[in-house]
């Protein structure tokens, strides 16, 4: 077992490291693989069916831990070690709940939470009939065990939510809290970003906040105006080939290149940026979903994007409607408002150099309006895929505003 200090709201940890609500789930898996010796047999569990109705957990099964992660932004949200004794900071300082369909005494704090099994109790408890909550309160006996602890943010376990970042975990990199595709009638023009970085006043951390920015890249833009709006990407990644020429206008026009083209890696923001090896100008967007059971979970951050489509309706008025595909949209409603391709799926099977194994199956690859959508067997989004024709024209590019918050 872990020796540990407990924190409500806000931590689990030690002198040397830390798990804090808010925490991405990368994060997480970093310190769990950098400390591999002392922590093991760590689980990943996760619904392969329906990934956003259940939490994504990481159960640290040899020191009774359980790491909840929100669903949707894949943030910490719950710490629930199952330790042996309270520690006598968190005694029972005032009466339990009894849950009769749980079999279980609970001992709320704010952020905090202990239960406690009858029969673990070396004396009877002392019950006193709550009538108005229809519910049995009891005074706890020194010494009982504990089955689960709990730690959260807020007042109730069960309405707990994963809080914002803490600045500890962003560590000089930038993340993005939303990504809006940038488009015209005939397809995608670019993405605007809302950035988050943490900025040190003069105090140091003590002084720190959390700062927003917002950012527009294009395609046709340069490398330098990718770099001047996103800073260094971490890292440049030169292709070997391209699967997706069967989506692309005219591909038996295209002529071979005698140099690669590059992509720009950005994985804090979910974002990869595909740069022409000639003109060195965008000519393709990546943004990633990082749902569990994809070979590439945990590489990425979860992009959260927004596309905006404008539907034509049948009739002789020619109506339009607006929709708005998401990060969490699924590819069968996708096809109910772009209509099914034309063509067939381009298959992926991905597999690293030194293991030819992919226990997560192949994924396939639809090109619909200038956009690839690799979908995944359980009919989520692993991917999208934007491409256009560079920019003929200047973009107005607006100013770039922050705020901090």
């Amino acid at each position: 077992m872990l020796d540990l200090e407990v924190v409500p709201e806000r931590s689990l940890g030690n002198e040397q490291w830390e798990f804090a609500l808010g925490m991405p789930f990368s994060q997480a898996i970093s310190i769990l693989q950098k400390h591999c010796r002392i922590i093991k047999n760590v689980q990943v569990l996760y619904s392969e069916q329906t990934p956003l109705s259940h939490d994504l957990i990481l159960n640290l099964t040899q020191d009774g831990i359980k790491l909840l992660f929100d669903a949707t932004n894949q943030r910490l949200k719950t710490i629930a070690p199952t330790i042996e004794q309270i520690d006598q900071s968190f005694g029972a300082t005032h009466p339990g709940v009894y849950n009769a369909a749980e079999q279980l005494f609970h001992l709320n704090f704010r952020g905090l939470s202990f239960s406690f099994q009858l029969d673990s109790w070396n004396e009877a408890p002392k019950y006193e009939p709550n009538f108005a909550m229809g519910l049995a309160s009891l005074q706890i006996p020194h010494g009982a065990m504990v089955k689960r602890m709990h730690i959260y943010t807020g007042n109730n376990l069960q309405e707990t939510r994963a809080p914002a970042m803490p600045l500890a975990c962003f560590l000089g990199n930038i993340y993005a809290e939303c990504v809006d595709v940038l488009r015209d009638r005939a397809g995608p023009l670019g993405l605007r970003l809302r950035l988050l970085t943490a900025g040190c006043g003069l105090g140091g951390m003590t002084d720190s906040k959390v700062k927003a920015l917002e950012r527009s890249i294009y395609f046709g833009d340069s490398c330098q105006d990718v770099l001047g709006a996103l800073g260094s990407p971490h890292k440049v990644f030169y292709k070997s080939e391209d699967k997706m020429k069967i989506h692309s206008p005219s591909p038996h026009k295209q002529v071979p290149s005698k140099c690669n083209d590059y992509f720009f890696n950005y994985f804090t923001l979910g974002v990869d940026i595909l740069f022409d090896s000639t003109t060195h100008l965008v000519k393709k967007f990546v943004l990633h979903t990082n749902y569990p059971g994809h070979y590439n979970f945990n590489i990425y951050h979860r992009c959260d994007f927004k596309i905006p489509l404008v539907i034509k309706k049948e009739g002789a008025d020619s109506q339009t409607e607006d929709c708005i595909l998401t990060t969490y949209s699924k590819w069968d409603q996708i096809q109910e408002l772009l209509g099914h391709p034309m063509e067939k799926p381009v298959v992926l099977h991905r597999s690293s150099s030194a293991n030819n194994t992919n226990p997560f199956g192949s994924t396939f690859c639809f090109g619909l309006q200038r956009m690839i959508f690799e979908v995944m067997q359980n009919n989520h989004i692993a991917s999208v895929t934007l491409y256009g024709a560079p920019r003929t024209t200047s973009h107005a590019r607006p100013e770039s505003s922050s705020s901090s918050h």
